[in-house]
């Protein structure tokens, strides 16, 4: 576990933030690897209430039973309420804000993460969908494709962002099939790549 907060070093108000910050990040997931942090702004802007901006990477992230191998992110501007972070209370961030990057997903995770209890549904729907089986069983990436397996059936999918959401296109005539949307995330762009799944886009946070 490491973590590597970038902070300007005179500014004690940004680094005692940037501690709050991770501390709220970790809460919000089940595990976190390492955590690469940057705060954007001035101390004055802070004690006005306003950051400029949060960019971090993490890797070996754990959300919602969901294994990702690394985050890349980038906010836009966040109001802080810092008369608690002064006090020594937990960082506290009362608006939503808008975050712009990528997740990477490998294989391995993807398997694991749909065999969960929390996602084995939407691996069963994927399957069924494409192959009209189910459970869902493995899920690797061959040359670019990734492939699911139910039973003694595999279906090689074409991963597509349509609409702002996620679709998974079989190849050789199979049907395409859209993950679940969130109104609050817009996928912009998935690919294959190096033996993982990439996708970049945009989300709303609600703290």
């Amino acid at each position: 576990m490491a973590d590597d907060t970038q902070t300007p070093r005179s500014s004690p108000v940004l680094q005692l933030l940037a501690s709050g910050l991770q501390f709220w990040i970790r809460q919000q997931c089940e595990a976190v690897d390492s955590l690469e942090l940057q705060l954007h702004g001035s101390s004055l802007g802070l004690l006005r209430g306003r950051l400029d901006g949060v960019s971090l990477v993490a890797r070996g992230v754990v959300y919602s039973s969901l294994e990702i191998e690394r985050v890349e992110l980038r906010s836009d501007a966040i109001e802080v309420q810092v008369g608690n972070l002064l006090r020594g209370k937990a960082v506290q961030l009362d608006q939503p804000f808008q975050i712009e990057g990528s997740v990477v997903f490998s294989a391995g995770g993807l398997g694991r993460s749909l065999c969960t209890p929390h996602w084995r549904p939407l691996g069963d729907q994927l399957v069924d969908g494409l192959l009209g089986l189910t459970p869902l069983q493995s899920v690797s990436i061959e040359r670019d494709q990734l492939v699911l397996q139910a039973q003694d059936q595999r279906c090689a999918t074409v991963p597509r962002a349509v609409d702002g959401g996620l679709q998974l296109c079989g190849v050789e005539g199979r049907p395409c099939v859209s993950l679940p949307s969130d109104p609050n995330i817009e996928i912009r762009d998935a690919n294959l790549e190096g033996g993982v799944l990439q996708l970049h886009g945009r989300a709303r946070v609600s703290p």
